[in-house]
């Protein structure tokens, strides 16, 4: 495949996937606590399927959210977040060549 294909392939993958920002990142882990509560069907699969596990890891991640936005994060957490995403944007952007 040459490189024009790949990055029309890349783009039109892009183009595929909803916006990124906070609502849609909310909702994706709602969607995903509800597909573990057994609420709504896999959508690969079209079967309700139960994983209570999964569920409360969700809903702790919701929580832990709230908890982050209404108090903040710490020194330590920014950079952490900082470092993390240093490291794989430049990661893809050395796949991405």
């Amino acid at each position: 495949m040459s490189e024009n294909n790949q990055n029309n392939d890349a783009t039109a993958e892009q183009n595929a996937l909803p916006q990124v920002n906070f609502s849609t990142f909310v909702l994706s882990i709602a969607s995903s606590t509800l597909l573990n509560l057994g609420e709504v069907p896999n959508p690969e699969t079209g079967k309700t399927e139960q994983n209570l596990l999964m569920a409360k890891h969700s809903i702790d991640l919701l929580s832990m959210l709230q908890d982050k936005l209404i108090n903040g994060v710490s020194d330590d957490e920014k950079k952490l977040l900082a470092d993390l995403l240093y490291e794989v944007r430049m990661k893809y952007v050395l796949k991405n060549k």
